[in-house]
């Protein structure tokens, strides 16, 4: 492989990668749409603002958390249940402090 194919193939990757990222950043956003406002007021400014700081393991515990039911992620950030999942429970707290700040 000459010097410009390798190139040409590092700027392809490149543009994969971003592609699948907001790709990805997409699904999330689409994901944090709830059936409760207070959950969407949450959930969507933290994919815009922190979910790309987070560690590949933070993410999809972020992930993970979406996949919950808005009853109980609604009484998890509310404070009325505490999660006994400790990554999601870490991850409650994580972006509630956010919000706090």
């Amino acid at each position: 492989m000459s010097g410009n194919e390798a190139s040409s193939n590092a700027v392809t990757n490149n543009a994969n990668s971003t592609n699948i990222q907001k790709v990805n950043k997409a699904r999330l956003k689409w994901a944090c749409r709830r059936g409760m406002l207070e959950l969407d007021v949450l959930f969507i400014p933290f994919v815009d603002e922190a979910y790309d700081d987070l560690s590949t393991k933070d993410q999809f515990t972020f992930e993970r958390l979406l996949t919950g039911q808005d009853p109980e992620l609604f009484a998890w950030f509310m404070g009325h249940e505490v999660c006994e999942d400790k990554e999601l429970n870490a991850m409650v707290q994580f972006i509630l402090q956010r919000v706090k700040v």
